[in-house]
């Protein structure tokens, strides 16, 4: 069984702000820091830094050797990755003082993925073998299509939530990772209380894995519900909390760990990252996850 994650590489340009910019507004930011980031970066980072074997998918731009060279310095595989002729994608991110973020994207490369480069890609994977995917990449309508035909599990962060999805055949996803807008867009509910069900009736052979940020995390298929409070962390960088969670859940799920336990140890590992600055820089090793779990106890 063999893991991919085909997802995006960015640069993340983080301005620490007093609040959020409004319309109109001009603001001075106290500090600009370059990191490396993007979702699916971020989410790669951390399945390895979980302990899983992780192989990252997508398209850096020429000024993107960077980015690829910090994904194999944290032991995810990198043979899969190429080179677009085009700048490689940014985020620019506000962090106020609060801790609280907001973001924009510019893709770049990471929008550069044609379907003949996702069968490419595929072409390695075969039946069981398991694909994370987020909505920062072109193409993704193909690559789940392809995913499917192949007889790959699909763990879907649908991240952003936004017309590109449009084309994307929902119920071959397997998992869905989400949070609670990107809930309230799938499930057609703003009742968080709701949300998984009205995703579980569209979507009836699916996993839901439901984060409500202070409330904790919800998971719930079929058969059986699960649930997890947040751990208390002084915050500092919200940036990569999700994407922290997606990682060390994924990798417990793969460990067989059954669901309650993958989400104390993903909600450990999420609020260790929010008590760091960054994106990637903040996601914790395993060691520092289970030490502080052990504390728990």
């Amino acid at each position: 069984m063999k893991l991919i994650n085909f997802g995006s590489m960015n640069y993340d340009k983080v301005y620490r702000v007093p609040g959020i910019v409004k319309p109109g507004e001009t603001i001075t930011a106290h500090s600009l820091t370059t990191f490396f980031g993007g979702k699916g970066l971020n989410q790669s980072v951390a399945l390895a830094r979980a302990g899983a074997k992780v192989y990252h998918a997508g398209l850096v731009g020429t000024d993107g050797a960077p980015l690829k060279e910090f994904l194999r310095e944290n032991g995810v595989d990198v043979s899969l990755i190429e080179t677009a002729k085009v700048e490689n994608g940014q985020a620019i991110i506000q962090v106020d003082d609060s801790g609280q973020n907001s973001i924009f994207l510019f893709p770049g490369s990471n929008r550069a993925v044609t379907p003949i480069f996702a069968g490419n890609v595929l072409c390695y994977f075969e039946e069981g073998d398991y694909i994370l995917l987020q909505n920062e990449i072109s193409s993704l309508g193909e690559i789940i299509k392809i995913a499917r035909e192949r007889g790959m599990k699909i763990i879907l962060n649908p991240s952003p939530f936004d017309e590109h999805l449009d084309s994307c055949d929902l119920s071959a996803v397997d998992t869905f990772l989400l949070n609670e807008v990107e809930g309230e867009a799938v499930s057609g509910t703003s009742d968080p209380k709701r949300m998984a069900d009205a995703i579980l009736e569209q979507y009836p052979k699916s996993h839901v894995v439901l984060t409500l940020g202070k409330q904790g995390v919800l998971y719930k298929d079929a058969s059986h519900s699960a649930s997890h409070g947040i751990f208390e962390m002084p915050v500092i960088d919200t940036t990569a909390a999700g994407d922290t969670f997606t990682g060390y859940y994924i990798a417990g799920m793969l460990e067989g760990q059954p669901v309650e336990s993958a989400l104390r140890l993903a909600s450990m590992a999420a609020a260790l990252a929010v008590s760091r600055e960054g994106a990637a820089p903040s996601i914790p090793l395993r060691a520092e996850v289970d030490a502080a779990l052990e504390q728990q106890k």
